[in-house]
């Protein structure tokens, strides 16, 4: 291979590379401080049965952000399942404007 050669590849290999990093640094950057805030959680849990389930499930309530979760353990796969989700705010919502009941 001559020298012209070798200097043909080394500058397209060099090019390539320029560009990549290029595209790194210019692209836009995932950010925490960009996404929506959400405040500090406060959390409470409580244990209640389900209706249909034999395993009893966990409750847990974020009062600052309004939403409760409910989890159950799965035995046969010594997991924890997802049962349910809700925004306790979007419910409140719900409920005031089936009652007709809006600030006007």
């Amino acid at each position: 291979m001559s020298r012209r050669r070798t200097y043909q590849n080394l500058i397209a290999v060099n090019a390539v590379a320029l560009t990549a990093l290029l595209a790194v640094t210019i692209a836009p950057i995932a950010d925490a401080n960009n996404a929506q805030r959400r405040a500090r959680g406060e959390y409470t849990m409580v244990s209640g049965r389900v209706q249909g389930l034999p395993e009893s499930a966990v409750y847990i309530i974020d009062a600052a952000n309004q939403e409760m979760l409910a989890l159950r353990f799965n035995r046969s796969r010594q997991a924890i399942d997802g049962i349910g989700y809700r925004n306790m705010a979007d419910d409140a919502r719900a409920a005031q404007n089936q009652r007709g009941g809006g600030r006007r």
